[in-house]
């Protein structure tokens, strides 16, 4: 059933998401001094943080998760950049909604929507950026 599940998928899976942990971190500084200390718009703040996570997360997972030897690189950072862009977009309206819907918490909220966004990213920069399988 779950066939395309190949151990080297998962393994890359894996330290996708370890990548990710290390961008929660840069996303979360980063937001968070924006927002606390500078003043800056919430949402902006996100994507401020969003969009520093994202080009730190490109290199590692560059390097380490995908081993990439494309010499296209700027081609492939576009493609991740662009990638990661839709997240944001999808990050952002799911954080709209939980937090002005739901009332639920900025910060919890936004573990949710990168939950979520997790997801998306890996399975299009497995595909498109990083052609994977």
């Amino acid at each position: 059933m779950f066939d395309f599940l190949s151990d080297a998928l998962v393994s890359k899976f894996v330290k996708f998401i370890i990548v990710g942990f290390i961008g929660v971190f840069v996303d979360f500084g980063f937001t968070y001094v924006f927002k606390e200390f500078i003043k800056v718009q919430k949402f902006i703040s996100n994507a401020i943080g969003f969009t520093l996570a994202a080009t730190s997360n490109y290199f590692l997972n560059r390097m380490w998760t995908f081993r990439s030897h494309n010499p296209e690189m700027m081609v492939e950072f576009g493609n991740f950049f662009l990638i990661s862009m839709i997240g944001l977009v999808i990050n952002t309206l799911i954080l709209y909604l939980i937090v002005t819907k739901f009332k639920i918490n900025f910060y919890i909220s936004k573990l949710f929507a990168i939950g979520v966004v997790t997801l998306w990213n890996f399975a299009a920069n497995s595909y498109f950026t990083f052609h994977v399988g």
